[in-house]
């Protein structure tokens, strides 16, 4: 395994990179946060690259701030898309791989149907929209990547819906929680995993993939589960989407297939249950 460059290193998914990589004594791994490597600063990147060399490139850095994204669409718009055709373009000049991290969001989400990587994209919000942007501007490239469309991460680290539904449980008994918008969560040590592996296995089989964890949830059963692993009592509610608007419209339905990524990569994806309460037991 040659060096790997992790941009966007202080994130939830870098942090679960960090994690993985010195459970398993993983060396050669340069992480860097916006303060080491900002990708829209195509001078500092060039540096970067020519400093490192690397044959493998993660690109964890995305802005992610979902509702924040309506009113900060050029914010959006220059980390997701013009960000990652930075990191795109200097990958393809250094002959680096770069495996880059996308959303289901790029999704309408409107049909009932597990969602593969030939659907058609139809974005709701500006970040769904961005982050589609950002897979066309690599794609454009036409270097060696790997892109991952992934859903609910959530961890240990940074802030997620498993770590906001434990805090509100210190001072509440009860919750609503959305009943009506379907999905996967996917524990962000699991992708942190597979990423590895694919760098690992050295694979050719270029392109786009879709990963989360096996299962299909609301966030209402999503809520309910980890009340019950964590062994806290709380009332949850399902509410309707209706019932707790947002800026930024969610997909209703986005549920990935992983046939792709488990046929052509080789990659094993755990239940999303098993992985939580591997999550959970970390956070207590």
């Amino acid at each position: 395994m040659g060096s790997i460059i992790v941009f966007g290193s202080s994130g939830q998914l870098g942090q679960s990179l960090k994690n993985v990589a010195d459970k398993n004594g993983l060396k050669d791994i340069i992480f860097l946060g916006t303060q080491d490597a900002n990708i829209l600063d195509r001078a500092a990147l060039e540096n970067t690259f020519a400093k490192y060399k690397p044959e493998h490139v993660i690109n964890c850095a995305a802005y992610t701030a979902v509702d924040k994204a309506e009113d900060e669409v050029e914010a959006a718009r220059n980390v997701n898309n013009n960000g990652a055709a930075n990191v795109a373009e200097l990958c393809k000049a250094y002959n680096s791989c770069l495996i880059h991290v996308s959303t289901d969001f790029v999704f309408k989400g409107n049909v009932p149907k597990l969602l593969n990587e030939t659907d058609p994209t139809q974005p709701l919000s500006v970040y769904g929209l961005t982050k589609l942007e950002g897979e066309q501007a690599i794609t454009a490239v036409d270097g060696k990547y790997f892109i991952l469309r992934t859903s609910w991460l959530y961890s240990e680290f940074a802030n997620n819906f498993v770590k906001t539904m434990l805090k509100l449980a210190e001072t509440k008994t009860e919750l609503g929680v959305i009943a009506d918008q379907v999905g996967t969560p996917t524990y962000a040590i699991d992708l942190a995993e597979a990423i590895f592996q694919i760098i690992r296995n050295e694979s050719k089989a270029y392109g786009l993939y879709h990963y989360s964890n096996e299962g299909v949830l609301s966030w209402y059963d999503f809520a309910v589960a980890i009340f019950h692993i964590a062994g806290v009592e709380m009332l949850v509610k399902p509410l309707k989407t209706t019932e707790y608007p947002t800026k930024a419209e969610r997909p209703k339905f986005s549920v990935m297939d992983k046939s792709k990524i488990k046929k052509d990569l080789g990659i094993d994806i755990p239940y999303w249950r098993d992985s939580l309460i591997t999550c959970i037991k970390a956070l207590q």
